[in-house]
């Protein structure tokens, strides 16, 4: 470390952190500087708990111009000052390490696959109401919202739609101040579903119809907040999304993957694991949704599809007739399926929510299910739940990165674990071939 000032210090940045920052030791704490990359050498000014980058005095190689004109002010993208292929091989490191400190070593080499700008098919943005106009947009870290007047991460279909939705909830007397809005690109149109506190009028109610036919969305929802009920505000056509072959109906706000051929990749890395299947085998999934991977198994053996919603699992089971698939409305955190309750799955598929898959991973580790298949969107939740597995004798042959969500910190991950010796052995075969 060299000193430049009393208060200016010359810093070598070490790696990154959880959110994409990059960071820096000084006098044994760990601070974080937004938009600095491994390898650089940054000057700081360090004043206490506060800290300003001053400037960069030896620059990243992977360093690259951001695509995006609101990078540093939305709070959208972390990462956009980075290249592509080095964010993905970051995240590739970051699933990596959480799967040496679960306690699994020799792994074998990950496939990936890193989803293309422009194609995001769901978004969460926040909506205020400012004098003479509406923001729309994503928060600026620790701020408020930045009206998304451009984004390379949404699909153009989304992206076109928010200059006419600002005019037309800039129109409701019910918005008075902040609010959200949830949009779907379900195969039918965007899917729309309102949170603002304030009480519809049949005037503001009017104004969504007119706006919905007019911009052929099949759906808009509201609710006053995050925890009450959706109420349908109006529908003039059907909803619907095909998962492999089923065409299903999801309810408002539902869970859909970044992208679309994001939630292909998952898709076929959970079928490209699955063991040697017949018809009469079953395959239990935790954790289904509205069917995303259940209809595409359902086609390899028989799905019992668990999941604690039970919007979701209504969707799911409307879609079933003529598949190999029924749906339960369980919640797993709270009733976990047991060890005898997994008796019979040749393969039992889990994708958790964020937090990881809690009560349920231990009843998991202590069945007799030969192979696992753990679709995770948390690194530390990953470690956390395959400490377990790898205690009860569950073994990696093989794991796949997805990187949906572009320039940002969180990454995706397939992990295919097995106990049956004769498996891991044939998979060890063929790697080495």
């Amino acid at each position: 470390m060299e000193a430049t000032s009393p208060l200016h210090h010359r810093l070598p940045v070490e790696g990154l952190g959880h959110s994409g920052d990059g960071f820096i030791r000084y006098q044994g704490r760990v601070v974080y500087i937004p938009g600095a990359l491994p390898g650089e050498h940054v000057v700081l000014r360090l004043n206490g708990e506060q800290t300003d980058l001053l400037k960069h005095e030896v620059t990243s190689p992977v360093r690259v111009v951001p695509p995006c004109s609101l990078f540093g002010e939305c709070g959208g993208c972390a990462m956009q000052h980075m290249a592509l292929p080095a964010v993905l091989e970051w995240k590739v490191s970051r699933v990596r390490h959480a799967l040496e400190n679960a306690g699994f070593s020799s792994l074998p080499s990950p496939e990936t696959f890193q989803a293309q700008p422009a194609h995001r098919q769901r978004v969460d943005l926040a909506i205020q109401r400012v004098p003479g106009s509406v923001v729309l947009g994503l928060h600026r870290r620790q701020g408020d919202p930045v009206d998304m007047t451009e984004c390379t991460v949404l699909h153009p279909q989304i992206m076109g739609l928010l200059p006419p939705l600002r005019e037309v909830l800039g129109s409701l007397g019910a918005l008075t101040g902040r609010g959200a809005l949830a949009i779907n690109l379900f195969d039918s149109g965007p899917d729309l579903t309102l949170e603002i506190p304030g009480t519809l009028s049949s005037s503001d109610r009017g104004k969504l119809a007119d706006f919905a036919k007019n911009q052929a969305i099949p759906r808009i929802t509201w609710r006053p907040s995050a925890t009450a009920n959706v109420e349908t505000v109006v529908q003039w056509s059907p909803v619907y999304h095909h998962f492999g072959e089923k065409r299903v109906s999801p309810p408002p706000a539902s869970f859909l993957q970044a992208t679309r051929d994001s939630e292909q990749a998952i898709v076929n890395a959970v079928l490209k694991k699955l063991p040697t299947l017949n018809r009469k085998d079953r395959i239990v999934e935790l954790y289904a949704g509205c069917g995303t991977i259940t209809f595409p198994m359902a086609e390899k053996g028989q799905v019992k599809a668990f999941e604690g919603n039970a919007d979701a699992i209504k969707a799911l089971n409307s879609a079933t007739h003529g598949t190999r698939a029924e749906g339960f409305t369980r919640d797993l955190n709270r009733q976990p399926l047991l060890p005898h309750d997994l008796k019979n799955a040749r393969v039992v598929v889990l994708d958790p929510p964020y937090n990881g898959a809690g009560k349920q991973i231990s009843p998991l580790a202590q069945s007799d299910c030969r192979d696992i298949i753990y679709v995770s969107c948390n690194p530390t939740a990953l470690t956390k739940d395959l400490t377990l597995l790898k205690k009860a004798g569950y073994e990696i042959f093989g794991w796949h990165v997805i990187d949906q969500f572009l320039w940002s910190g969180e990454v995706e991950a397939v992990i295919a674990l097995s106990r049956d010796a004769k498996r891991l052995r044939k998979a060890k075969k063929k790697r080495e071939e």
